[in-house]
This record gives structure tokens, sequence and C-alpha cells, in this order.
């Protein structure tokens, strides 16, 4: 019975209520947060933010279909919600109203250590002092967190991710049932909400969604990773879609002295659409290299476990001729590129 409801009617629950929360959210005037262009966005329209309410219904519904049909519950799952809650209330009052960047810091940083508090950190650094452990492992969560923050920037991109990162690591994960359950619970309400954020995006899912599915990614790598299901490499190289752009994006602005904590418009996915090519066609391809890193991650896990150099080589030569590309586009004459 747990194996048969977890890994079927609980994400099916789970995707039905995102899809339907997120119906309504996209046309409900009583909640109408909206999103306006500025200089630093790429929609043209004001959109409603409020998409990760219908990522979190999908969850919770989930979660609470999962712990009806189950003699025991996951433990990850009894921890996730003294990390969540906090973590979308910060983010909500950040949608409505802006919060200080030290502020939403801190509530990342109390995210982390419920984390660490119930025993996850990140395998392989035994040989440190437990403060330096401690101290990475919340740089990791908190890092996740954020980038998965500064990559929701494009229609289909976040919920995408989710989708593809999630059902990867509940392949990854599948000796352990009860992980498998909770990602694909996420991946589920994640594809629910992304019906009404695929290009033409008629809703966005906000801080409260993008730093909800950041810490998830973050807290099912360490579980997976802690747990001996996968090696922690491969849950990076799987998300690495977002966390390559976001940090060499973020090491770029840092090196010309830029505001880091400002809205931009310079991660290559935002620079892709600036050059004429639209969210509908960026994504795609976005979601072409996400089901590639997925496959390579997965292939790399099976065979070559012992050969992570391989990967790391081959893998950061593709994502270093992708950037050149990115950059070569940008120099062509305008003409041409509208020719493109």
């Amino acid at each position: 019975m747990l194996a048969f409801w977890s890994v079927f009617f609980a994400p099916v629950l789970a995707g039905i209520t995102a899809l339907v929360g997120a119906f309504w959210l996209a046309r409900s005037t009583h909640w109408r947060l909206l999103d306006h262009p500025n200089a630093r966005s790429l929609h043209e329209r004001p959109i409603p933010r409020t998409g990760g309410f219908a990522v979190l219904s999908g969850l919770a519904v989930g979660s609470v279909g999962l712990a009806l049909f189950v003699a025991e519950l996951p433990p990850l799952l009894k921890i996730l919600p003294f990390g969540l809650l906090p973590l979308a209330a910060i983010s909500w009052l950040d949608d409505r109203h802006g919060v200080a960047a030290w502020q939403r810091l801190a509530v990342h940083g109390v995210a982390a250590g419920s984390l660490i508090i119930a025993g996850l950190s990140i395998p392989g650094l035994e040989l440190l002092p437990v403060w330096a452990t401690m101290s990475l492992t919340g740089l990791f969560v908190v890092w996740m967190i954020n980038l998965y923050n500064f990559m929701d920037g494009m229609d289909g991109f976040a919920g995408g991710m989710a989708v593809i990162g999630f059902t990867t690591l509940a392949w990854l994960g599948r000796a352990d049932i009860g992980f498998v359950a909770i990602s694909l619970i996420i991946a589920a309400a994640s594809a629910g909400f992304l019906v009404s954020n695929f290009p033409p995006a008629r809703l966005f899912l906000g801080d409260t969604g993008s730093t909800t599915l950041g810490f998830l990614a973050a807290a099912l790598s360490l579980w997976g990773s802690q747990a001996d299901l996968f090696p922690l490499w491969a849950a990076l190289w799987v998300f690495s879609p977002f966390i390559v752009d976001a940090t060499v994006t973020l090491l770029r602005r840092l090196a010309q002295g830029e505001r880091v904590w400002e809205g931009h418009r310079s991660h290559y996915y935002q620079r892709l659409v600036l050059l004429g090519w639209g969210h509908r066609c960026t994504v795609l391809a976005e979601y072409v290299l996400m089901l590639t890193s997925a496959g390579s991650a997965v292939l790399a896990v099976q065979w070559w476990p012992d050969r992570l150099f391989v990967l790391v080589l081959g893998g950061g030569g593709v994502y270093g001729l992708l950037m050149w590309g990115v950059a070569w586009l940008e120099q062509r004459p305008l003409d041409q590129q509208a020719k493109d």
C-alpha cells in the first residue's frame, strides 16, 4: 500500500490541487497581487505572482494524503515545515511590501538551520570541525534558496526545472520509497503550476514559490546524499542549469563591482530573451539543457561513479561553450541579430 499510494496517488493529488489552485489564482480578483513590468523584468504586462501558493497547496494536500495511507511518514516530511513556514512567510511579505535583504537572509538562515538541527549535512566533511561542516551546509542551503529565486525570471523556467529536477531525484533515490514519494509530490505540484506558467505565463511563482523550491532542492539533495541514495554531486548536476548560470553571473557581477543584491537582467537566459529568442524558444532550449543534465547525472551515477572528472570536464566544456555562444550572439550587428 505504501509503494502504490506514495508513488501514484499522492503525487497525482498534489498535481491536481496545484493545477486547480493555479488556475484560480491566475483569475482571482481577491488575491490579485500583480508583478508590474519594470526596467529589470522580461514581461510586458502585469501578471499575478501568487503561484507559490498553488505549489504550497499541492505540497500540503499531497503530504496529507500520503500521511493518511502510511504507518510512518518519511522523517524529512516531519522536518520540512519548520523551514518552509517561516521561509514562505517572509517571502510573502517581500512579495507584498518588500523586505530588507538582511531580514530575508536571516530567515533563510533559520530555514537552513532547521535542516542542520535535523541532522542533515554535506557528506564527506567528517574531518572538518563541526562548526565548519554546519557553516558550509548552511551556506549551501541559503545559496540554493537564493539562486532559485534569482533564476525565476522567465515564463516556464523555474517550474520546468522543478519538474525535471525532482523527477530525476526520485529516480536516483528509488531505493527509498519515502524519498521517491516526496520528490514526486514536489514535481507534480510544480507541474500543476507550470500549466499556468508556461509561455505566455498567466501566473508567476513569486518569491513565495521560488524560495520554497530552492529550499526543497537543497533539502532533498542533502537527504539523498546523506542516506547514500546518490552522491551529492549528482543532485548538483541535475540542477546545474540553474546553479551554473546563477553562480557565474553572481561572480561576474561581483568582479564588475555591481550591487549583487539588486535586480538585473544579466543572467544568460535573460540575455537570450533580450536577444530576441523570446520566452518560449528560450525556455524550450533550457528544457533540452535540463534534460541533458539530468540524463548525464543518471548515467554518470550508474556507469562512472568513480570518474567524476569525466562529467566535470565534459559538462564544463559544454557550459563554457554555451556561455561563449551567448556572448558571441550579443556581439553580432543588430541587423544580423534581427535576421536570426
